[in-house]
């Protein structure tokens, strides 16, 4: 490991170092950016190492891979923006755009990688099908969660006693090993289950015969078609497909009696990001428990075949090898059932009811009665200022959503929606305050207040990278210093900030940034959206106040939630105004769960109100 300079012209990638009672070592996160950099040879990043104390960095010779620019940073003289998230982070040379968080920071890697090498298929198909491996946030996608959350922090919570859970599997991995032995369901699988049968039945012919050294092992897998499939995935060159057609008696099969297709790697039949995250993982592990206890091995058939099978991919080795990482070859023995007490779902499957219910029966109005009869119904605050608007027609350009790719009459509302908006914040902005943009999308939002508020600093978060890089071409024409990017999960967002606001933040994503600037005690300016996605998460339960837990069940709470989204311009006005309450209803729990952390909250409607069926707008300020 050679240490550099940071070059001014180049991303710097920034990465955790522990250091436990004076012993130095990568984190798990740390550890698995550095096994991507080596499996795509991307060498475009100066990677940081975020220490505490001086020269770790010898310490951590052969874990980090060679020909990487390395250097060491102290935590106080990190960025700003770095500064507020959590690692992994990647910073462009300009300091104005940050990504954070394990997934998003590994998929700009990869994107980054197919830009300077496009001839590297097998990095590009780490991406997954339409590049969409772990791309959703760990809050919606349980593999997300399974790999950035759950499988990380059970093996590292593992590692620091390993001796005190001798007898007993982390519920991560017990999910893990469950998901492996489910069938696969990738897209055309169709088309591969009927190759499987056609394998499948010139197998059956060849072993019709006397001999019984043909027969395979009961335990074993037949992977045949899919591994080949996932092979083939890998080279440069795609294998083309056959040129006849399978047998018409294979085609006729029914798709529902075709033979399931079963686990090559992680997510299915295909080697992708998700297997370059477990694989540092797992590795670990099997290292503690093969030191520790040998014999809990035979409880994991399925994890041990899928850590052989990813060896047999030389881009693998070569990387695990330059990141220090001596792969162990284990014998998959007869697995032993394993039956542990009580065992706790991982939180990919902590995340409570989905949104999808069972029929409710009579509509909002037995739940809207329950709550009136409790003295509980929608109140909406009188607007402080429903005359105020930005004056769009002295604005450049690029600060008008006009600008963007919207209908006339879209722009028209969308202005409308960014008044109410701005208007509260200016309200409560002050210079030098910090103002946080979340779920910023093009920044529609956040352009504006820069724009508009230049004494203040304005952060715009987006897990959406595309959204976000038209947000900071926008502001670039605008020539703005104010104004910085985070792609990120709101989770890995942990700066201070002085007021919080999100326009249409969808479903449990209100719930989000409200939490976020409850943590910070900065004043927030929300207006929901999609409440029919609302559900329990492993963070938030709903109903969220104490006086609604007291009145309603979640599936009334939820009866709100589905009705509340009942406000589309093309339904019935008696229907609207029920959803509108329903609305104003959702957002007072919410007001009220707020209010206990001591803020004073006030729920009030959008001028005009025809700007959006969806028009609540929560305005809160920390009392104390």
């Amino acid at each position: 490991m050679k240490q550099t300079e940071p070059q001014k012209d180049r991303e710097s990638l920034y990465l955790e170092v522990s250091t436990v009672n004076g012993d130095v070592s990568l984190p798990l996160h740390s550890s698995i950016v550095l096994f991507l950099l080596s499996y795509t040879e991307c060498s475009s990043f100066h990677v940081c190492l975020v220490i505490d104390q001086a020269d770790v960095l010898p310490s951590l010779s052969g874990l980090v891979p060679g020909g990487l620019a390395v250097s060491d940073v102290r935590r106080e003289e990190l960025p700003g923006l770095v500064r507020m998230c959590r690692l992994p982070a990647a910073l462009e040379p300009d300091a104005c755009f940050c990504r954070a968080g394990l997934a998003v920071v590994l998929r700009h890697i990869i994107q980054r990688a197919c830009q300077l090498m496009p001839g590297r298929r097998d990095v590009a198909s780490l991406l997954g099908f339409k590049n969409t491996c772990l791309k959703a946030c760990a809050e919606v996608s349980q593999w997300t969660r399974l790999c950035e959350l759950d499988i990380p922090s059970a093996v590292e919570e593992h590692l620091r006693n390993p001796e005190d859970q001798m007898c007993r599997l982390p519920a991560a991995i017990l999910n893990l090993e469950k998901r492996l032995g489910e069938p696969v369901k990738v897209h055309n699988d169709d088309k591969i289950r009927r190759q499987k049968l056609q394998q499948q039945k010139k197998s059956d012919s060849q072993l019709k015969g006397p001999s019984s050294e043909m027969e395979s092992h009961p335990n074993e897998t037949h992977p045949g078609v899919e591994l080949s499939a996932a092979l083939a995935k890998l080279s440069a060159d795609a294998v083309p497909s056959p040129a006849t057609r399978e047998r018409s008696d294979i085609r006729k099969v029914k798709t529902t009696d075709l033979p399931e297709l079963e686990h090559v790697f992680a997510e299915g039949l295909y080697f992708t990001l998700t297997d370059v995250v477990l694989l540092p993982c797992v590795h670990q592990y099997l290292i503690s428990l093969q030191k520790h206890t040998p014999s809990t091995l035979s409880h994991l058939p399925l994890l041990l075949r899928w850590y052989q099978r990813v060896q047999e991919l030389p881009s693998v080795l070569r990387a695990a090898k330059d990141c220090g990482m001596a792969l162990l070859s284990l014998s998959m023995a007869d697995p032993c059932p394993l039956q542990p007490e009580n065992p706790q779902p991982s939180g990919a499957e902590q995340e409570g009811p989905k949104v999808k219910q069972e029929p409710f029966i009579g509509g909002p109005r037995p739940t809207l009665t329950k709550l009136q009869e409790n003295g509980i119904d929608a109140v909406y605050s009188a607007h402080p200022c429903p005359t105020w608007t930005v004056d769009w027609e002295s604005l450049p350009a690029a600060v008008n959503p006009t600008e963007g790719k919207m209908s006339d009459t879209r722009a028209v509302r969308k202005q409308q929606q960014l008044n109410n908006l701005v208007a509260m914040v200016t309200e409560l902005a002050r210079p030098g305050h910090t103002v946080v943009d979340f779920c910023s999308g093009g920044g529609h939002v956040g352009i504006v207040l820069a724009y508009t508020l230049p004494k203040c600093q304005v952060i715009l978060i987006e897990n959406k990278e595309e959204s976000l890089v038209r947000a900071r071409d926008r502001s670039a024409q605008l020539g703005l210093t104010n104004i910085g990017f985070v792609q990120a999960n709101l989770d890995y967002f942990t700066g201070n900030f002085n007021i919080g606001v999100a326009l249409h933040a969808c479903g449990v994503a209100t719930d989000m940034v409200l939490d976020r600037c409850l943590q910070a005690r900065a004043g927030f300016v929300i207006s929901p959206c999609c409440y029919g996605f609302i559900q329990n998460t492993l963070k938030f339960n709903f109903p969220k106040s104490a006086r609604f837990t007291e009145t309603l069940s979640y599936k009334e709470h939820m009866v709100l939630c589905r009705f509340a989204d009942q406000t589309a311009v093309s339904l019935p006005p008696e229907r609207r105004l029920i959803g509108k309450r329903c609305m104003g209803l959702v957002d007072l729990d919410r007001s009220w769960a707020a209010e206990t952390h001591g803020y004073s909250v006030r729920v009030m409607t959008m001028v005009p109100e025809g700007c959006s069926p969806k028009n609540n707008m929560l305005v809160g300020i920390p009392t104390r």
